[in-house]
């Protein structure tokens, strides 16, 4: 299960909502989890965010009224809230790890866990027979979900394959579907698919008119982030150790499985060093052309 496909789920687990008062007399602190270009709106997912965060703080031993959570759609909107100063905690994407790592200030503290594991695989999708090495896609549109980090596509999901034309343009959409019907179609886009998103496109009845040129290394998927130090350090390593711990909660169980979740571990280093060379390299690169 990919970080996309956990962020739908998260989007669509309704319960019910917790207060916000703060129980132990100072003003709720905020989780923002943000995942540009996929499913849902803050206030559809407000009831997942609010289960979510009651687990948590309870996990940390917080009280019940001291965290909330909530869900931006967007990158815009996510990096909005993220400048307020209550946000102590970011749930995100990869991508927008990298572009907002330094600007943000954040430390990624655990990494999520789906089914399928923490590490998420990329893939790069054409029209069949079109492509047969990244010099083929001079003057080519490359789009997908995450499109809006540019340094993204052309570092850690693609450098391995070899060097982008210059002349090829990232582009963001949120409707991957369309863009493959365009590569089927035998315009010169090429789509980047997460996993979940990969292995949908083998069951559309296009599919043989698709093929996948490129693969990314295993590269994290979803991490949790401390904001700076808004927290005093007890109270935010107290806090990650109870994200740390929810799935050995006995109220976590049913919250988790319908989620699609199965814990919080311990980040990759590795493999995050690695995409974050990769990143610095690409953003390097690009500098230079312009």
């Amino acid at each position: 299960m990919s970080q996309s496909r956990f962020m739908i789920l998260l989007i669509g687990l309704a319960t019910g909502p917790i207060g916000l008062a703060a129980s132990i007399g100072v003003a709720p602190k905020t989780l923002v989890v943000c995942a540009p270009g996929y499913p849902g709106n803050t206030a559809t997912a407000q009831p997942t965010m609010d289960a979510f965060a009651r687990l948590a703080a309870g996990a940390a031993g917080w009280g019940s009224d001291t965290l909330r959570a909530l869900y931006f759609e967007t990158a815009e909107g996510g990096l909005k809230r993220l400048a307020e100063p209550d946000a102590v905690l970011a749930l995100v994407s990869l991508p927008l790890f990298l572009q907002q790592e330094s600007a943000l200030k954040l430390a990624p503290r655990l990494q999520a866990v789906q089914e399928s594991g923490a590490l998420e695989t990329w893939s790069l999708a054409v029209g069949r027979g079109r492509v047969a090495s990244p010099a083929a896609l001079d003057g080519w549109e490359i789009t997908g979900t995450a499109g809006y980090a540019p340094e993204f596509v052309r570092g850690p999901i693609l450098a391995g394959w070899g060097a982008l034309p210059a002349t090829a343009r990232v582009t963001y959409t949120a409707n991957v579907l369309a863009a493959l019907r365009r590569a089927a179609a035998g315009e010169s886009v090429a789509i980047v698919l997460d996993r979940s998103q990969a292995k949908a496109m083998e069951s559309l009845p296009f599919a043989s008119d698709l093929q996948v040129v490129a693969r990314s290394e295993a590269l994290p998927g979803t991490l949790l982030c401390s904001v700076g130090s808004r927290l005093p350090p007890k109270q935010g390593d107290a806090l990650v150790h109870g994200f740390s711990i929810l799935h050995t909660r006995p109220d976590s169980e049913d919250l988790l499985k319908t989620m699609r979740l199965t814990r919080f571990e311990a980040v990759d280093r590795a493999a995050l060093d690695a995409a974050r060379r990769s990143y610095v390299a690409a953003r390097a690169a690009a500098t230079t052309v312009r």
